[in-house]
């Protein structure tokens, strides 16, 4: 027995050691004979699916965890207490019960000590889900009673996800390690974008989003809900903008209730929903609104081909943006978070400088104006519109990049390569910023990506204290050309996790050994949890990986 042990302590400490030579720096993914050793080592040193220890994704902040005082729980006894009341958190306890405890089955181990409840207690039970709401909270899990403090319901929610990962299954019974967390989150602005337009998702499909998205403590979800191909979107005002727009106006639309219904399923997860409205490109699907859109008069096959050959949102008709203060409105009153993004990229200059109607007014009011000139013109009308709202925009760095003159608050969103440079610009310009150019998940590539995506970090420029300060945070997006219900998910999840621990944990959380355990565990714990997320690692499996999805 003694000998075994020694023997299992040596293939440990190599599979530990060796896994990064042997699979990251081997893309193609050849089973050398070095391969062939270390997957059998890999077998003896249980990475095969006894995995579990309760590591938490993101990495916290602050983390204090015992292994070797181990307690015990009982799912059928264990209880969430919460000092007093509030409907985001009587949800979230029911929901982490089923999550926590997936089977009830499971009997408490009498040699350990038993946890039997955890008390959550928050400071404010009405601090409202905002840009600036406080995340934080503090876990202490001890026996018998463990407890879970938070100055917001918000706080609460991340670190509810957070215990739920300390619980792991050890055989047939629950085990939790004396832990405890000081936690909170590096960014405010955690983002997420789906795109709704190009192929539409179902609600229920969102909510699934949702809850993958709240498993890994995103906070925002970016709806890109409209674009060129379609708009989804049911306007109570100008319902001929989804009649004229939509795939099919009956089937691939929201209408105001499902809305309602994707709001506030995000909102009992901690997560605002940020609309998107692209403008003044990206609106052939706004057809709908007579005299909305400009008409091009030039033929150029290279140009992407135009819906009735009409362009860009007409920027020197007054009725463009009496449309668009009515239409604005209404996003306000039906989205209540502080933010709308505005869109502002790809803008076609070549088509409004080839219609007749614009360069008259253009050379009448600005004599030396060109397709910048307009975009400014237009942008300034439309965010004083916004502001005039109470809201708050955010913009494409094309906004940025094309020289319009914008207002102090605007946040420029940075997609396109080179994004260190654009950082630097933008935040020197004293502009609040939003990375997204590291985590397009649409894109893919062959062998493990998520360490590339994890070393990505958005305040990893070239820039003062006083720049990087300027950060808000970042985004991954799954844009839609080649995505829709059937394979949003799996493309999506787990790669995805990789930008939610750089987003949430210290930076110099950056170890991609360490990370590869925790992430491991974290897939799994998405396929117990009914999310089908692709793999993580190279020939390996979960214990219950088929049980919830399949």
């Amino acid at each position: 027995m003694q000998l075994l042990l020694i023997l299992y302590n040596v293939a440990y400490i190599y599979a530990q050691q060796n896994w990064r030579k042997v699979y990251l720096e081997d893309p193609k993914g050849i089973l050398t004979g070095e391969k062939r050793i270390f997957n059998k080592v890999a077998e003896y040193a249980d990475l095969g699916y006894e995995y579990e220890n309760g590591k938490v994704w993101p990495k916290p902040q602050s983390e204090d965890r015992s292994e070797d005082e181990q307690y015990t729980v009982d799912p059928k006894t264990f209880k969430f207490e919460s000092i007093g009341k509030h409907a985001v958190i009587s949800n979230a306890l029911s929901r982490y019960q089923e999550l926590t405890f997936q089977n009830k089955e499971y009997l408490p181990d009498n040699n350990l000590k038993r946890v039997k409840s955890l008390v959550i207690t928050v400071e404010d039970l009405n601090e409202p889900l905002s840009a600036d709401s406080d995340e934080s909270y503090k876990l202490n899990v001890s026996a018998p009673t463990s407890s879970l403090k938070a100055k917001s319901v918000w706080g609460a929610l991340r670190g509810l996800e957070s215990f739920s990962q300390v619980v792991h299954r050890n055989g047939t019974s629950y085990r939790i390690p004396k832990t405890y967390i000081d936690d909170f989150p590096r960014f405010k602005f955690r983002g997420f974008l789906i795109d709704t337009s190009r192929h539409y998702l179902p609600v229920s499909k969102i909510f699934q989003i949702l809850d993958a998205l709240a498993y890994s403590k995103f906070n925002v979800l970016h709806w890109h809900i409209v674009d060129d191909p379609s708009f989804p979107y049911v306007s109570k005002k100008f319902p001929e903008l989804h009649k004229k727009g939509a795939f099919n106006e009956k089937t691939h639309v929201y209408k105001p209730a499902q809305v309602q219904d994707i709001i506030e399923y995000a909102k009992l997860r901690g997560i605002r929903v940020m609309p998107e409205f692209d403008t003044p490109g990206h609106t052939h699907s706004w057809g709908g609104i007579p005299g909305l859109l400009t008409e091009c008069t030039y033929t150029n096959q290279q140009e992407e081909i135009f819906l009735d050959m009409k362009g860009p949102i007409n920027p020197v008709r007054n009725g463009s943006y009496e449309f668009l203060k009515d239409f604005f409105k209404e996003i306000s009153e039906v989205f209540p978070d502080d933010y709308i993004h505005l869109g502002g990229d790809e803008v076609d200059f070549a088509c409004w400088l080839s219609n007749a109607e614009v360069v008259q007014w253009l050379q009448e009011n600005f004599k030396l104006g060109n397709g910048s000139t307009l975009h400014t013109y237009f942008l300034q009308r439309l965010t004083k519109i916004v502001s005039d709202l109470k809201k708050k925009y955010i913009v494409w760095q094309e906004v940025f990049d094309d020289g319009v003159k914008i207002e102090n608050d605007t946040v420029v969103n940075v997609w396109k390569e080179n994004w260190k440079e654009e950082m630097n610009r933008v935040t020197s310009a004293g502009f609040k910023a939003i990375l997204s150019s590291c985590w397009y998940l649409n894109y893919i590539k062959y062998g493990l990506d998520w360490p590339r995506l994890y070393k990505c970090d958005p305040q990893d420029f070239n820039g003062t204290k006083e720049q990087k300060e300027l950060v808000m945070g970042g985004s991954a997006a799954i844009w839609g050309e080649y995505v829709d219900t059937t394979n949003v998910i799996q493309r999506s999840f787990g790669r995805a996790f990789a930008v939610a621990e750089r987003l949430w944990s210290h930076k110099d959380t950056t170890d991609i050994s360490e990370a590869l355990i925790r992430i491991w565990e974290h897939r799994c714990r998405y396929i117990d949890r009914g999310i089908p997320a692709e793999p993580v690692t190279r020939s390996k499996f979960c214990r219950n990986e088929y049980e919830n999805i399949v």
